[in-house]
């Protein structure tokens, strides 16, 4: 597995809308529909990378602890799924219901949201304020596989309790680490 880290959206940036399907509901569902009052965390990940599967259940953690909040939680996949076909549509939808996502699993065919977000590995995380304002970017917390460090979501979580603080600046911010999105 190659390491890739974030490209790291400037902060301040406006969310990009997006208009995908939701794979465990197999509706649509666009910014509007995943915002949170408070704030909104955006993921991009997928089935199959290492790197996803060692956090994918604090992911669904800290979404548990935090959309009653107030801050809504949607999950991309951007992965070419041709290449890749663990990061399907239908398998997305198998991975939602077997990790009890609480979230939308969503399928960007295009890879355009993935462009527009500048997301560059799988996970890659953005938390935008209240104001749908990217205010932090980049990692879960330290852990990756076989390095020894506990999954705990540290950095996300402070960076959502800061948000529901009213603040705007958050630092440190360190880029998220994983598998690199694999492009068409």
């Amino acid at each position: 597995m190659s390491l890739k880290e974030s490209n790291m959206l400037p902060l301040g940036t406006q969310a990009p809308d997006f208009s995908l399907l939701d794979t465990s509901s197999g509706s649509t569902k666009n910014l509007a529909d995943i915002t949170g009052a408070k704030g909104t965390v955006v993921i991009f990940s997928c089935n199959h990378c290492p790197f996803v599967v060692h956090v994918n259940h604090e992911i669904v953690s800290i979404a548990d602890q935090y959309m009653p909040k107030e801050i809504g939680f949607a999950v991309i996949s951007s992965n070419d799924v041709e290449n890749y076909p663990d990061d399907s549509p239908d398998k997305m939808n198998i991975v939602a219901k077997v990790l009890k996502y609480p979230f939308p699993y969503l399928y960007d065919e295009t890879q355009a949201v993935a462009k527009d977000y500048d997301a560059a590995c799988t996970p890659d995380f953005y938390l935008f304020n209240g104001k749908k304002e990217l205010v932090y970017r980049g990692r879960l917390d330290g852990s990756r596989p076989g390095n020894g460090i506990p999954v705990t979501g540290s950095d996300l979580r402070s960076a959502i309790e800061a948000v529901l603080l009213g603040y705007d600046e958050i630092t440190p911010q360190f880029p998220s680490a994983g598998c690199n999105i694999k492009w068409k």
